[in-house]
């Protein structure tokens, strides 16, 4: 059986870890992240404007998924 279509939403949102998770390193992996964001955008046929949107306005589920608690960054 073959996995269902993700929505835009769940595209948005898993590149907006994927984002989040190199954005907390201490850019020693910059260039690393770079070929696997831009890869991860290709796949999931997202433009970065998307996903900076999204972080912009979901950014407390996201930063929740990788471990950050919103409070404690308030």
């Amino acid at each position: 059986m073959a996995a269902r279509p993700k929505t835009k939403q769940e595209k948005l949102f898993s590149a907006a870890v994927v984002r989040l998770s190199f954005e907390l390193q201490d850019g020693q992996y910059r260039d690393g992240f770079r070929f696997v964001y831009e890869g991860v955008l290709r796949d999931l046929g997202l433009a970065e404007r998307d996903v900076e949107e999204y972080l912009a306005s979901h950014r407390p589920e996201v930063e929740a998924s990788v471990g950050i608690h919103w409070r404690d960054r308030q």
